[in-house]
């Protein structure tokens, strides 16, 4: 069965806010967040963004979602 494999997800986005130049107050203020804490979880693993704040990132980083999440089999 597929999963979302939240680790590698997280560093995918981890790896992609920092390549391409983007500070953490950037997606914060995209998003629409009040405090950067969700951006953080979702960079630890902790947690993966919702499809609507998936579909944000995913344009700002110039990339199609299925780029961003990995996905593992168990």
């Amino acid at each position: 069965m597929p999963v979302i494999d939240t680790q590698a997800t997280g560093m995918n986005i981890k790896n992609m806010i920092r390549s391409r130049g983007f500070k953490i107050a950037d997606i914060q203020q995209r998003c629409g967040f009040n405090t950067p804490q969700p951006i953080f979880k979702w960079m630890r693993g902790d947690a993966v963004p919702t499809i609507d704040n998936m579909v944000i990132i995913a344009d700002m980083f110039g990339v199609t979602i299925d780029q961003i999440i990995v996905i593992k089999r168990v």
